[in-house]
């Protein structure tokens, strides 16, 4: 214990003293400060020998006294901090430089420089940069905003993105763009002569050496700093004069461990609050490090100690060192120094000069190394925020200066292999990296290439590749072992050198040296090297009878093609460009294929095959029993230079340089046939036992991403070989990788070959791939230098085949074509040729829909399609072809002609092999026997038919005589076969099959077949006897054939018309025969049908006779007929009626709060306990809004079912804990029919009942004195209970009215607690508070949300133009209509004295009551909600009145005509009417007059308040206006609580509004005869609502004045283009720490806020519970609802609550109408009007909720987002 203590207290005090010693210093620091001149110390220094010694000495002394003083680190700290660095460090230095004072010296520095054509401006986090795809010379080529709006390429076509930080603006640089180099701010000026000459020269030459000293020793000090690696010393010559013992424990940023660890790790070592370690975590990760303890020595080593043993668990522990305050003053100094350095080179490009010399200058003693080559090779060594700094200063001097951009660049490449060591040894992101600087010099092409000339930058890059990669198997193939975590971290890595070689190898050069040639054929080896690791890598073997046990690695190898795809085409590129270099690259690639293939088993098993009559040599090999492999890439790369061979035309030129006799095509071809033969056998499952890592790897070989260089290169081969062998030897080899060669060479074809273990499905399959195989190779044409076509005919040829399945949108279209290395797929220059563009409405995305002029170049077997695309466009087409009324065949398309190089293609076509694999299955098809052949077969058999007549008949059509066409497969279908087989020829197996039932489908293409066969044998009979080529004949047979087709299709068709009516008559006859049956059913429906037409024509007639006498309120009201009201239970189905004393009946509804209709955002939420909700404000900050799905449920359903959820809900919570889209223990549950999100439920109740015309209609003065009179007896009986005594003189009570009268409650039990269970949810929700039934408040909240709901509404209704009667849709009618009825009766279920201390209350406002205290002024209450809650507690008190002689209409009446002028005076209040200079009406109305009237009285009482106003016109028409809203909701609130039919001008737009309203609600149409009327007993009620104290203050400004009427809210404004937010979002700072910037800027669409999203530095707490800024803002800004626009993924957010959430769609478009979440695809976006008002219409009628409920109902994931972080 003792000694315990005994740490504690020396701890404590070596704190303390460290603090002492601190304070004391920075007084003594203030007195220097006065006496310290920059001047004087500048002139000792230049006068001093030894500069150096002198500067050092000088930083020795302050800069420990300046910096890093404990850890109270403040803003005031920080400007401390950098005036003392400014005055007692910099200064002197400056007046050292300049030789006069610096705020003179420096202007004339900055005006003597010329402007610089570089922008140069570095990119911060988030920033938008453009690129324009039209002129950028490669896709890192971006412009800044500013420049991008004053240049040329803002009306191309660009791509926008936001920038990771760290590059910058390539505006000025010449190299970058194809044109447009420079923006109108950069353009240069001047002659080419002044660029070149020195600015060193232009500077004194005093100032120059000066300049030169200075920079040397503030960079060689900060050098030494940042490199320096000892804790407890200093460089030589910066010792401190006292050593203190001040430490500081230093804790370093790792990309390991993650927030949490290191806040909870913090907590435990420093002790701190967990706000403290949340903000050291952010400042760690910001800057790189953070001193989280100060003290002495070993009070910093134990927190040292503590945090390590913490960390190192898992994985390794936190960096944290234990320095010298000292060494941190220094190191934070030597920041500093260089932003100085940064600073002060801006003002003259003289001065960059200089720096960059002392940068490059070699360092004596060290060998062979600069002050830059010192920080580069230290760099992963440094910490985060010394390496921002040091690559911002390259970036503002290096790579500024042209001149020694090019001499910094070569050091780079020296040092590149060491650089790119340390960066796999470093664990920072790349950004942050050295390494990162390659995209800044190797994407400029002179560089690249001058590099690769001098420092064999190529070879170097791929070499360092290779090394990194170490695991080979045994024959040096690559090998991924299983992918760790730490190896994919690793992989990743070594992937950015592949980014570094795209960057060299991204333009071709226009001109070659053979320097040049050399180096880059040197690369080429090196490429090749690295190809032969990957040839033949991850082989498979067939799993036989068990499956395999652990699915093999198979990812990384695919990420590495996918990653050396660009590469490949780029070099390919290349090698097109220069002849030479093309043959050599071949002949190089031709030996390493040579000495890959030199590993197979050539003598292995050499078998002969022989079939029709030809033979060939070969060795035995089955992919099905041997090893094979996916990765070919040095074969690949072969196929794809013999292609540029035939393109550059080199093969035809010079063919005695190319090796071509030594390629032996068997050995070419057998590769690619074995991968081919691989995806074959895997589509016909004989490869299931191999688990999903080879399905996978069959997918990517064809996806879009890798086929470019592997399917599609691999079926080049396939064509080179093919066209340099024997057709027929080809093909039997290709049938001998399929193992299907004894299929088709047994003797008798017509028996199938059947072998005991071979599965017949599977063989059909591998039949069906082979066919297919054969006619990729024959067909497919579009590879410029196979086919002779254009680059984009191949683009075209895509988007034609992809548009044949479906209209698709633009983005699924860029998807489904592949990109080149500059991200470009050639879709835009095509796609308006070959489809047309739909635009998408409000929701959806444009689509492209294929233009019809292109459908006949359609090929059914597009070797792109899978085989559900194949599938989806035959039927989309045969469906076309159906409409347009043509046959259904689906014909080859012409194919454009092959080139010299692999024009013998075509001979696959007509060679005795093929025509045998094609009589056999025709054979088959013949004589179908069970299974031994199948359509699809039959499909491409005749698909290759008809692709060889289409060349023949293409050949004859184009040669002069018939001697030049070597294609005669029409004559040669028509011999039958020979022996073996002895089937008939070709066409007779057709003309056999053309009329075969089974065979349908495929009439139509046999038909056109035969057609074919017809027109050549014309065109050849025309050519032997020189005539004329007329196609008359083949037309006029396939006529003949068609007539035929056409007959028997109309035959079809009548057939079946007449089988449908026939089926029709049996339907109505069964019908007649049902109503028969069930006569008295029927009768009666009908009479009841009758008699509800028969009332509804009598109610429209009733409306016509008496529209002007239907009143909503008061005693001559019309009320509904008492009709029922049937409704059905939506879960049990029963009919019931709604009865007061029946059983409860409920509708689902949904309460939340709301501040869509606030005028006055400001306002804080209310504290519960404290807050009376009894007058609502006029500025409606917070309302309750209940909405309704419409479905009603028996109460006892619905408490079954609720149960039910709960249950479910405890049993999930075991399970798992995923927030669902409700919160049970909140009440809410999902709509049991339509799953909208409820949380409570509101009772039927029967219409009110019809007014009682018997009694009289007292005035309104005889109704006021004797409501005051009833008011007063109640004060006495109250104060009778309270104080017991008898000494008050009683008021006289009016007759029939009974204090002590209790009245029975109208509704069953169960109605009773139906109503209790709606008015406590009000409460709970619109409160935040548990339920407590005692509270008074209860029933104002239930009448709250009535009035809230109507004025939202009628707010909805107002903006939208619709009539305030009959445009609801059903569920709001129905949800206000029990809404109303429900707060008319919710009184009933609480105390009488309550609600009767309420209406008090309420009245007191208008008639002033001694007895109520502090009576809110007329300006601070709404006067609907006043309206509301008057008529509905007055019920309370006349429920008294049991002498039967007065209305509760008449109440309700005066309550209206009352609060009516009390909303006039309101209004009157706060107009404000500027005079506008109308023509005024020369006679002056009646309502004008009494308006000035009731002004002027208003100014008597108020004094000199109010403005004087002029015109009577203007302010009778602002009243108007303003009580507009005020009187629609008043009549929508009369009509459901009185059940009144509504007049029919108010059921439609148009003029004659303001008289029925009037009228409905039974006011005068001019409504101030309410006040010239009763003037007299008005006039003092008007005195005293002035002369309320508040009444003054507010208008002069005492708290928000709200005018009428008010304006309704809508979500901000929108700019109307995208990358002006992402600008805006990149400038904005994290308001916590510290000028950082925020990583997920969020923008609040209600208020405009931006906020710092998904962080922890902004986190708050709410109830108890950290919640992100968003949600936080949710509560203060939208209570709980929340809109907001995360900029940088352009994703909008929609909040509810803590736990509820979900993206939508944004409003932002792209020209092809599609959004984009994510910002992925760059495509510049603009605001969607429509779909911005969909979102807003969405929060106005509050559906935000609802939205979130339905989506994350539809998307259950098991990955929950916390969309209480966001």
């Amino acid at each position: 214990m003792v000694s315990g203590s005994g740490v504690f207290s020396s701890k404590a005090e070596g704190k303390m003293a460290a603090a002492e010693s601190d304070r004391n210093a920075s007084s003594a620091l203030c007195t220097e400060f006065v006496n310290f001149s920059a001047r004087d110390t500048a002139s000792r220094w230049l006068a001093a020998n030894n500069l150096q010694q002198e500067v050092y000495h000088h930083l020795a002394e302050y800069v420990p006294r300046i910096l890093c003083l404990g850890l109270s680190g403040g803003s005031r700290e920080e400007q401390r901090e950098e005036l003392a660095c400014q005055l007692l460090l910099f200064a002197p230095l400056e007046w050292l430089l300049l030789g006069e004072d610096p705020s003179t010296g420096l202007v004339p520095l900055q005006k003597k420089n010329l402007s610089s054509p570089l922008c140069g401006h570095v990119f911060k986090v988030g920033e938008p940069t453009y690129s324009c795809r039209e002129c950028a010379a490669d896709p890192t080529c971006v412009l800044c905003m500013q420049c991008f709006l004053s240049s040329m390429h803002k009306d191309h076509r660009y791509r926008m993105t936001t920038s990771g930080g760290g590059g910058f603006c390539d505006c000025g640089d010449a190299e970058a763009w194809k044109m447009g180099p420079y923006c109108q701010n950069h353009t240069p000026v001047g002659s080419s002569k002044a660029t070149e000459e020195d600015p060193v020269a232009q500077l004194h030459p005093d100032m120059v050496a000066r300049g030169y000293s200075i920079f040397s020793i503030i960079l060689k000090y900060a050098v030494d700093m940042l490199t320096w690696d000892q804790e407890n010393q200093l460089p030589a010559g910066l010792e401190p004069l006292e050593k203190a013992d001040s430490y500081y424990c230093m804790l370093f940023n790792d990309e390991v461990h993650t927030y949490e660890q290191v806040i909870y790790t913090l907590q435990k070592a420093v002790n701190c609050s967990q706000k403290e370690a949340v903000a050291f975590a952010t400042t760690v990760d910001r800057d790189g490090r953070k001193c989280v303890r100060y003290g002495d020595f070993q009070f910093c080593d134990q927190a040292k100690s503590v945090i390590v043993r913490n960390t190192s668990r898992q994985s390794k522990p936190l960096r944290v060192h234990v320095m010298h305050s000292s060494v941190v003053a220094h190191q934070c100094f030597a920041l500093k120094a260089l932003s100085w350095l940064g600073q002060i080179i801006q003002y003259s490009d003289g001065l960059r000069r200089i720096l960059c010399q002392v940068c490059l200058q070699r360092i004596p003693g060290r060998e062979d190394s600069s002050l830059i080559d010192c920080l580069m090779l230290n760099d992963s060594k440094m910490w985060k925020g010394a390496r921002n700094t040091y690559h911002q200063l390259l970036m503002n001097s290096l790579l500024m200066d042209l001149k020694y951009k090019k001499i910094f660049a070569i050091q780079f490449a020296k040092n590149y292999r060491r650089l790119q060591t340390d960066y796999m040894e470093d664990d920072h992101d790349r950004l942050v990296s050295v390494t990162s600087l390659s995209v800044q010099l190797f994407t400029v092409p002179t560089m690249a290439r001058m590099l690769m000339v001098e420092e064999n930058l190529m070879t170097t890059i791929i070499r360092t590749f290779v090394d990194h990669l170490r695991h080979r198997d045994p024959q040096g193939r690559f090998q991924f072992d299983r992918y760790t975590a730490q190896q994919a971290f690793k992989f990743g890595r070594v992937q950015s050198l592949i980014g570094d070689l795209k960057y060299v190898l991204i333009s071709p050069p226009p001109e070659w040296s053979d320097q040049l040639r050399n180096k880059f054929l040197e690369g080429f080896d090196a490429f090749l090297d690295l190809l032969k690791c990957m040839q033949g890598m991850d082989p498979v073997m067939r799993q036989v009878g068990q499956h395999i046990e652990m699915e093999p690695e198979w990812e990384a190898a695919f990420t590495l093609q996918m990653k050396l795809t660009h590469i490949i085409y780029m070099i390919q590129e290349w090698c097109s460009t220069d002849e030479l270099v093309l043959i050599q690259a071949y002949k190089k690639c031709l030996s390493a294929l040579s000495h890959c293939l030199g590993g197979l088993p050539d003598g292995d098993q050499p078998i002969s095959l022989s079939l029709a009559g030809h033979s060939v040599d070969t060795f035995r090999y089955q992919v099905s029993q041997e090893k094979v492999s996916i990765h070919l890439p040095v074969c690949r790369l072969l196929a794809g230079l013999h292609v540029l061979l035939s393109r550059t035309e080199v093969a035809s030129r010079v063919p005695e340089q190319l090796p071509l006799s030594e390629l032996c095509p068997h050995l070419l071809i057998e590769l690619p046939l074995r991968c081919l033969v691989l995806c074959a056998q895997v589509h016909a499952g004989m490869w299931r036992r191999n688990g999903f890592s080879l399905i996978n790897q069959i997918y990517y070989y064809h996806n879009v991403k890798c086929r470019v260089e592997m399917f599609d290169k691999d079926i080049v081969m396939l064509q080179a070989g093919a066209s340099m062998m024997d057709p027929n030897h080809f093909l039997m080899i290709v049938l001998s990788r399929f193992e299907l060669f004894h299929i088709f060479s047994s003797t008798d074809i017509r028996k199938r070959y059947r072998e005991a273990n071979k599965d017949l499905v599977q063989q059909n399959t591998l039949i069906e791939e082979m066919l297919h195989l054969i006619i990729m190779i024959v067909g497919e044409r579009y590879v410029v230098g196979v086919g002779q076509v254009e680059p984009l005919d191949e683009v075209r040829r895509e988007i034609i085949h992809q548009l044949s399945i479906r209209p698709m949108a633009h983005s699924e279209l860029v998807k489904a074509l592949p990109e080149n290395g500059n991200k470009e797929t050639g879709l835009e220059r095509v796609i308006d040729s070959v489809a047309s563009f739909k635009k998408p409405g409000v929701t959806g995305r444009g689509l492209y829909e294929l233009r019809p002029e292109w459908n006949k170049h359609f090929n059914l077997y597009y070797h792109h399609y899978s085989r559900a695309d194949q599938s989806k466009a035959e039927e989309a087409q045969r469906k076309l072809r159906r409409q347009n009324g043509e046959d259904t065949a689906l014909p080859p398309p012409l194919p454009p002609p092959l080139c010299p190089l692999f024009a013998s293609l075509v001979n696959l076509l007509q060679c005795d092999v093929l025509l045998a694999v094609q009589g056999a299955v025709l054979q088959w098809a013949v004589e179908p026997s069970g299974g031994s052949w199948t359509e699809s077969m039959l499909q491409r058999v005749l698909h290759l038919v008809g692709m060889a007549l289409l060349e023949e008949q293409h050949q004859l059509e184009n040669s002069s005589t018939d001697d030049d066409v070597t294609f005669n497969y029409a004559s040669r279908i028509t011999r039958p076969g020979e022996a073996p087989s002895t089937s008939g020829s070709v066409l007779a197996l057709l003309e056999s099959l053309q009329n075969t039932p089974h065979l349908e489908a495929h009439k139509d293409m046999i038909t056109w077949i035969l057609k074919m066969v017809g027109s050549i044998k014309t065109i050849r009979e025309r050519t032997s006897s020189t005539s004329s080529i007329t196609i008359s004949l083949g037309q006029g047979l396939g006529e003949t054939v068609r007539d035929k087709d056409k007959a028997e299709r109309k035959r079809k068709a009548e057939m079946a018309r007449l089988r449908r009516e026939k089926i029709m008559a049996q339907m109505s006859e069964m019908q007649k025969h049902f109503i028969s049956e069930n006569k008295e059913l029927f009768q009666q429906s009908m009479e009841e049908l009758e008699a509800s037409s028969s009332a509804a024509e009598y109610s429209s007639h009733s409306s016509e006779l008496t529209c002007t006498s239907q009143v909503c309120v008061g005693p001559w009201r019309m009320g509904r007929s008492e009709r029922r009201q049937l409704v059905v239970c939506i879960l049990c189905q029963e009919e019931q009626d709604v009865r007061g004393h029946g059983r409860a009946m409920v509708l689902a509804a949904f309460i939340q709060r709301s501040t869509v209709l606030s005028k006055n955002r400001s306002r804080n939420l209310p504290v519960p306990e404290h807050y009376n909700p009894l007058f609502m404000h006029p500025d409606l900050s917070l309302g309750i809004h209940t909405a309704s799905c419409g479905h009603i449920m028996h109460a006892t359903c619905w408490q079954r079912y609720f149960e039910a959820v709960q249950l479910k809900e405890q049993r999930r919570q075991q399970r798992l804990r995923v927030h669902t889209s409700y919160d049970v223990e909140n009440g809410e549950f999902l709509c049991p029919l339509c799953e909208c999100l409820s949380n409570t439920v509101i009772p039927l109740l029967p219409h009110a009942s019809p007014p009682d015309h018997s009694v009289e209609h007292p005035s309104l003065e005889a109704w006021l004195k004797t409501t005051n009179q009833q008011i007063a007896v109640l004060h006495s009986a109250h104060r009778k209970q309270s104080d017991g005594a008898s000494g008050w003189v009683e008021p006289v009570a009016p007759k029939g009215f009974k204090v002590t009268f209790t009245p029975q409650s109208p509704f069953s039990n169960s109605i009773s607690e139906m109503i209790n269970t709606f008015s406590m949810s009000a409460y709970k929700v619109g409160l935040k508070v548990d339920p407590n039934e005692q509270d008074p408040r209860v029933p104002v909240l239930s009448w709250s949300t009535c009035a809230y709901t109507i004025q939202s509404i009628e707010n909805l209704l107002m903006d939208e133009k619709k009539p305030l009667f009959g445009s609801l849709p059903c569920r709001q009618d129905d949800c206000l209509s029990s809404l109303t009825r429900f707060s008319a009766a919710c009184w009933t279920s609480a105390p009488l004295t309550t609600v009767h201390a309420h209406f008090i209350r309420l009245l007191s406002v208008l008639v002033p009551d001694s007895q109520v205290e502090d009576a809110p002024c007329i300006l601070s209450v709404d006067m609907f909600h006043l309206l509301v809650y008057g008529v509905l507690s007055y019920s309370s008190l006349h429920c008294l009145e049991q002498s039967g002689r007065s209305s509760v209409d008449s109440g309700h009446l005066h309550l209206l005509q009352l609060i009516t002028v009390a909303h006039l005076v309101q209004i009157l209040l706060t107009s404000t009417t500027e005079d506008q200079s109308m023509d005024e009406d020369t006679e002056v109305s009646e309502e004008q007059e009494l308006t000035c009237q009731l002004y002027r009285s208003l100014s008597q009482h108020l004094g000199s308040v109010l403005p004087e106003v002029s015109s009577g016109w203007q302010l009778w028409s602002c009243v108007k206006a303003a009580i507009m809203p005020f009187l629609r909701t008043a009549a929508l609130f009369f009509h459901y609580l009185n059940s009144a039919v509504p007049p029919a001008d108010l059921m439609v737009e148009g003029p004659g509004q303001w008289e029925a309203l009037c009228s409905y609600l039974s006011l005068p149409s001019n409504l101030l005869l309410l006040h010239q009327d009763h003037h007299t007993l008005l006039e003092p009620l008007i005195h005293r609502w002035c002369c309320h104290p508040g009444v003054r203050q507010n208008l002069q400004g005492g708290g928000v004045i709200v005018r009428f009427p008010r304006e309704s809210n809508r979500l901000i404004n929108l700019p109307e283009d995208y990358s002006v937010l992402i600008n805006q979002a990149s400038s904005f700072t994290c308001p916590r720490s510290g000028g950082d910037k925020s990583r997920a800027p969020t923008l609040c669409l209600v208020c405009g806020s931006m906020l710092c999203s998904q962080s922890y530095c902004c986190q708050m707490e709410v109830e108890g519970e950290d919640v992100g800024a968003c949600t936080a803002h949710t509560f203060t800004c939208g209570a709980g609802i929340g809109l907001f626009l995360r900029v940088r993924e352009s994703q909008v957010l929609f909040v509810a609550g803590k736990t509820k959430g979900c993206f939508y769609p944004p409003p932002y478009l792209d020209d092809y109408g599609e959004t984009d979440q994510g910002l992925k695809r760059g495509n510049p976006l603009h605001l969607c009007l429509e779909r911005y008002r969909k979102i807003e219409r969405l929060w106005r009628q509050h559906g935000i909720a609802e939205v979130i409920g339905h989506a994350q109902e539809a998307n259950q994931t098991l990955v929950a987002i916390d969309w209480q972080h966001l």
